[in-house]
């Protein structure tokens, strides 16, 4: 865990977001005070850090706290025994942490596990001055890999994906984040097609050796056969919009056994 008194990049935010309950702002300077005081590694996301980088100013209902699995125990635990409420909403990446009628989250995976909470984000964090305090948010490159995959039909985070890019790319670590996404190149590479078409002026901003890889993989793999296990990875953006898909159309989740397909299965056996 790098130092939390090492230097990191301040960013002078270009706007805040406002809050839809303004009397919450005593219980996030609060808790943003107590979580300072406790020493625990916390990196702040979500509209605080969409709002720093883009200057863009929306409401927010919550307050979203990232953290490594393994310190999540520690935020939630520190938190119950000052007296607060807390939640597991969901081991898999989600508590919650309430308090005078407010609450805010206390984050360390994507819904779909695709995006841990890890130390290179915490190397590759920036600064802001926020109730006081100077605290760490996601870094930009870590900020697009986050909302990549929040993609459903109530919720869709493409625009903060394309406005992170118009007003942080030269921040953007890109190699990193295609390492980030080196699994899922082609949801990359999707969220950069998006962008040239939202912004047709500023298409450079993207490098074109970037987009240069993803395009040559796509090139390559449209040569290959379709893969054999029917496979919905739309699971990974929304459990809920996709669960036809498992539940009645014999695709596998994000993990387990699918159906094949069948014209593969008689191809398969006519050539057996």
């Amino acid at each position: 865990m790098p130092d939390p008194r090492s230097p990191l990049p301040q960013v002078i935010a270009k706007a805040e977001p406002t809050l839809v309950s303004p009397e919450a702002e005593a219980f996030y300077a609060e808790a943003i005070s107590r979580l300072v005081a406790s020493g625990l590694p916390f990196l702040l996301a979500g509209t605080y850090a969409v709002s720093a980088y883009t200057g863009i100013t929306r409401e927010t209902k919550d307050l979203d706290v990232f953290c490594k699995a393994g310190d999540a125990p520690r935020i939630l635990a520190h938190f119950q025994d000052l007296g607060y409420t807390v939640a597991i909403e969901d081991e898999r990446w989600l508590g919650k942490v309430f308090g005078d009628g407010h609450f805010f989250d206390v984050i360390y995976a994507s819904p779909s596990g695709a995006t841990p909470v890890t130390e290179a984000w915490f190397a590759h964090a920036h600064q802001i001055e926020l109730f006081g305090h100077t605290v760490r948010i996601i870094g930009p490159t870590e900020l697009v890999w986050s909302k990549a995959f929040i993609q459903m039909r109530n919720r869709f985070d493409g625009a903060d994906v394309a406005h992170t890019i118009l007003r942080a790319h030269e921040a953007i670590d890109w190699t990193r984040l295609l390492a980030y996404m080196e699994q899922h190149w082609e949801l990359l590479l999707m969220h950069l097609l998006a962008f040239r078409w939202i912004y047709p002026t500023d298409r450079e901003v993207v490098p074109a050796w970037l987009l240069d890889e993803l395009l040559d993989r796509l090139a390559q793999l449209r040569k290959l056969p379709p893969p054999q296990m029917k496979i919905c990875r739309g699971r990974m953006l929304s459990r809920v919009d996709y669960a036809i898909d498992v539940k009645e159309w014999g695709y596998a989740d994000l993990g387990g056994e699918g159906a094949w397909r069948d014209d593969i299965t008689e191809n398969a056996q006519d050539h057996g």
